[in-house]
């Protein structure tokens, strides 16, 4: 049978690699600027491919749209190459890549080299004792030399370079295959990026080691919290018994968490960090026939060495259901997988196209069957495709007094339609169409063409078929797919995981080990630091919008029509805003819901849904507190249809109670399942600190308003829509007085407009004196937030505002950052900002955050504060941020329809330009007294609200009573439900 099975992959396979190479998407060779590189006939991205001397490949993708270069440098060694006795190494190696060379991140590498050894030893004696007692002392010994080599290392050099350069997005990531680093940078700075990459793939030294293994022990304990990522690993450890993917976590055991090996790090360094394992990819404003000689002048040190091919046992066929139990505190739900072969094969594609069939957000037969009838709370189907194996995953959240069993047996109901064929004839071409769009979307943007490129270099997959896929997936029919799905999907060969809502007795959390603060050396700076900052970098004169001249305007009869034209592609979006929202009338948010349920009297709701997928369009109605935004995209050959049948659903939806009741039930579970939500539960605890009792938060339906709501209440507001002013935005191929012809036959205009409702105002309080806001919940962390709300909104402060934030908690090279995880490891997540209102008559917010082990509750807030009372001096840190805030400043560009939003959100400000020129303007006369002084005003010696979530079994009374006067928050307090 599996003989069978493979066989008929492989004649699929064929044929779609047949049809692809018929359509012209082909490998060609090509020579320029002195190096060969392979490109893909007819690919819109122009990316080139390039292998190195030494193995190292190099990706590029051209696009001039913005001055700015997404780059990433890609390892093929993620948690699946982790030795078996050693996991989470690829993610501890990915946090000690970012502590230096013995070029930087050292004051005096001679003396610091000799204390590093020593921790190596002390490691290793510790890795291999048993004993808890030696195992105290030792760990006492690596914190004493630690102390002593943190007093040579500058912490965040390589933050400190990049955010210098303009950089943004600097991070790094571990999976299952890869761990990739990224950056955002100015395609001024390219030099200093290579000159600083080069060096930091040459030889990393493992210091700062003890404080940030903490933050992984943090990461790890984030991870015991999440009952998404518990549900994720038991799936993949049931579905994988013979590969890493499932025999191992991405973070790794506790036990080995517990027991690290610096040697066996570096070895693994040495291993798989190679050239010929490692990948360049860069999409942005660049030559690449230059970028290419530059690439290859820095990394041609590099030495290719063999890597160890990973290998597994291939798993067997699953023939009777696999069932996993989850807990925690989260709702529950169901998720049910199949096994499929790895990104490579056919069936990724086939996969694609299966879970599109199954859920694709409007017209899947998951959408339609149980998302539109509203027989689940939630469901979805989706495709996690992975080099060695992939994933078809079918999720679903049960409604009100339904079992697990229950949504089973509806989401495998909808497997069975499809494998007797029980889909529309044209949801196919439907899919392609959408497919087509989505690739026009994704090639706008430099980011993305580095991420598909990158997705490709690290899961094997041939750029060529992604090239030629909405091509070549156009060409399979209906009766392939039913008799893929009848090979492959069945009763039996799955694996179920239940999340159940109840407390997890198995989490086994990592405890806090005693760690010294460490020197972090803010003002120290190594020769390499100044000799890469030294480096020219070509000026880049920054581009402000003038609205005058970039926003076309025109007019729908009294209606304002803003646009910006689409000169690149056939791609539209267009926008009617309206200046009200819940705070005017808390049905506005209920009724925007309803709407997507509701048909008319010539077309069901299930009809509507087909007709925008059909015509690769789209429409979202959505309401904040003030307002309220109907937003439709797609292809302009499709607008005037688009339009239409929003048109026709607004004005002629028709009121239906039985599907009423059934959103009552959905949304009733929904709001109990936010009560279990400890992300909720935050914001709800943060609103209540910033409004007091009555805030946005719980300006909600109550039960029994919510129960006494009739289907006509809501379409009577629907209707009525047409009714109240609004502002339409367009971003589309047409000028505006194209697009307000396009538009006038289509969105009928009343001679006269209804006043708007009155609004309910909050007003934000006065934070007196010190309170503590506290909510309990089942968790291992405990997260704090502080909340002060400032004064009121000045154009004037903006540069103040964004140097501080950049200096004060903006980044990993801010003092917060430093302090509180780097210094002292007290956070795997930490950040401070002085938060700007959206309207002018509106308050600043001071925030600040951390998330933490409980038992480090007490530290955590005392280190904050003493941020918040004192602020930490660095002239080098200055230089940093004024650095970043100027380059960036210089390389954004505001464009589409983002200049039309940009305009709105100026507008509410009371502002009629573009306020980034007046930080630019003042932000090279700016320095330390200046943050100071506004630290001293705005921070220093002032009462905070404490908002506290944590569970009580682990956070005292008299912990929490140490801040400020205590407030336990029930949950209908917080959520007004």
């Amino acid at each position: 049978m599996k003989i069978k099975y493979l066989f008929a992959a492989v004649l699929l396979s064929l044929s779609v690699t047949v049809m692809a190479q018929k359509t012209g998407f082909v490998w060609k060779t090509a020579t320029s600027g002195g190096y060969t590189y392979k490109y893909v006939s007819g690919d819109p991205t122009h990316s080139r491919f390039y292998v190195l001397k030494n193995g190292l490949t190099v990706m590029l993708s051209p696009t001039a749209k913005e001055p700015r270069i997404q780059c990433y440098v890609a390892v093929k060694a993620g948690s699946k190459t982790d030795p078996s006795d050693h996991t989470g190494l690829a993610h501890y190696l990915e946090h000690m890549m970012f502590k230096g060379t013995d070029k930087y991140g050292s004051l005096d590498w001679a003396k610091e080299k000799p204390l590093l050894d020593q921790i190596d030893a002390l490691y290793e004696q510790y890795n291999s004792t048993t004993d808890t007692a030696k195992r105290r002392a030792i760990y006492a010994q690596i914190d004493e030399v630690s102390g002593k080599a943190a007093k040579f290392a500058i912490a965040n050099e390589y933050d400190k370079m990049m955010a210098s350069m303009g950089g943004q997005g600097t991070n790094a990531f571990t999976s299952l295959e890869e761990t990739v680093y990224t950056d955002d940078i100015p395609s001024s700075a390219v030099d200093k990026y290579l000159t600083l990459q080069a060096e930091r793939f040459r030889k990393p030294v493992l210091r700062l080691f003890h404080t940030e293994l903490e933050a992984v022990y943090e990461e790890k304990n984030r991870g015991l919290d999440n009952d998404g990522e518990k549900v994720f690993e038991s799936l993949y450890a049931a579905i994988f018994p013979n590969n890493n993917y499932g025999k191992q976590t991405t973070i790794g055991t506790v036990e080995h968490l517990k027991n690290p090996s610096l040697n066996h790090i570096r070895n693994y360094y040495y291993t798989y960090y190679v050239p010929n394992n490692m990948g360049v990819i860069m999409s942005g404003d660049f030559n690449p026939d230059v970028m290419i000689k530059k690439i290859d002048q820095k990394f041609a040190y590099m030495k290719a060495k063999p890597v160890p091919p990973y290998t597994f046992t291939p798993e067997k066929p699953i023939t009777s259901p696999i069932q996993r139990d989850v807990y925690g505190p989260n709702p529950e739900n169901l998720t049910i997988g199949f096994r499929f072969g790895g990104a490579p094969t056919h069936d990724a594609d086939m996969l694609t196209l299966v879970s599109q069939i199954l859920s694709n957000g409007k017209a899947g037969l998951i959408d339609l069957d149980l998302t539109k009838k509203q027989k689940l709370l939630s469901a979805r189907a989706g495709a996690d495709i992975n080099k060695d194996y992939s994933v078809l995953t079918l999720t679903g959240q049960p409604i009100k007094g339904q079992s697990l069993d229950d949504v089973k047996a509806l989401l495998l109901a909808e497997l069975d339609k499809l494998r007797k064929g029980e889909f529309s004839d044209d949801l196919l071409a439907s899919i392609i169409n959408n497919f087509k769009k989505s690739v026009i979307q994704q090639n706008e943007s430099y980011t993305s063409r580095a991420n598909n490129l990158m997705n490709d270099f690290v899961t094997g997959v041939d750029w060529r078929r992604d090239v030629a896929n909405v091509s070549d997936l156009s060409k399979v029919t209906k009766a392939q797919i039913v008799a893929y799905a009848n090979k492959t999907l069945n009763d039996n060969n799955y694996v179920i995981v239940y999340k159940h809502q109840g407390e997890d007795k198995n989490i086994v959390k990592v405890d806090k080990p005693h760690i010294t603060p460490v020197e972090v050396n803010r003002e120290a700076q190594s020769p390499f630091l100044k000799m890469v900052n030294d480096i020219p970098a070509n000026n880049v004169k920054p581009v402000w919008l003038d609205y005058d001249k970039d926003i076309q305007k025109a007019k729908i009869g009294s209606v304002d029509l803003l646009s910006v034209q689409n000169k690149d592609n056939s791609i539209f979006r267009l926008y009617y805003r309206y200046n009200m929202g819940s705070w005017n009338n808390k049905l506005f948010s209920l009724a925007a819901q309803y709407l997507q349920y509701l048909g008319t009297d010539k077309m069901t709701s299930e009809d509507v849904s087909k007709q925008f997928y059909k015509l690769a369009s789209g429409f979202n109605t959505s309401t904040t507190g003030e307002v309220t935004t109907i937003s439709m995209n797609g292809l302009q050959e499709n607008f005037a249809k688009t339009v239409a049948l929003y048109e026709d659903l607004i004005a002629n939806c028709k009121p239906d109670e039985a599907v009423l009741a059934s959103l009552k039930v959905r949304l009733k579970k929904s709001r109990e399942n936010a009560k279990l939500n400890k992300g909720s539960i935050m914001q709800g605890l943060v609103s209540y600190a910033m409004y007091g009792e009555k805030n946005p938060f719980n300006n909600v339906l109550s039960d029994a308003e919510l129960d006494a709501v009739k289907a006509d209440d809501l379409v009577a507001i629907l209707h009525d829509l047409v009714n109240y002013n609004h502002t339409v935005l367009y971003y589309g191929p047409l000028t505006a007085q194209q697009a307000a012809v396009a538009l006038k036959p289509l969105h009928k205009i009343p001679a006269s407009f209804k006043p708007y409702p009155q609004a309910q105002v909050f007003t934000k309080v006065n934070q007196e004196k010190p309170q503590v806001l506290f909510a309990n919940y089942d968790m291992v962390q405990a997260e704090i937030d502080w909340i002060r709300n400032s004064d009121s909104y000045t154009s004037d402060m903006t540069p103040s505002v964004e140097l501080f934030n950049n200096y004060y908690g903006g980044g990993m090279n801010a003092v917060v950052f430093q302090t509180i995880r780097e210094s002292k490891a007290l956070a795997y997540s930490t950040y401070a900002f002085y938060s700007q209102p959206v309207k002018k008559d509106d308050r600043y917010v001071i925030q600040a955050y951390v998330g933490t082990q409980a038992d480090k509750f007490n530290e955590a807030i005392k280190s904050m504060n003493e941020l918040l009372t004192d602020l930490p001096e660095s002239q080098k840190i200055v230089t940093s941020a004024k650095d970043n805030i100027r380059k960036s400043l210089e390389t954004e560009r505001i464009t589409q329809d983002g200049i039309l939003f940009n305009y709105l959100a100026a507008k509410r400000l009371g502002v009629n330009y573009d306020i980034r020129k007046n930080t630019f303007d003042a932000i090279d006369k700016m320095g330390f007294e200046d943050i100071k002084k506004f630290h001293d005003k705005e921070l220093k010696d002032k009462p905070y609200t404490y908002c506290v979530v944590a569970s009580e079994k682990r956070v005292s009374d008299d912990d929490l009573k140490k801040y400020g006067e205590l407030k336990k928050l029930s949950l209908k307090e917080i959520f007004g439900y």
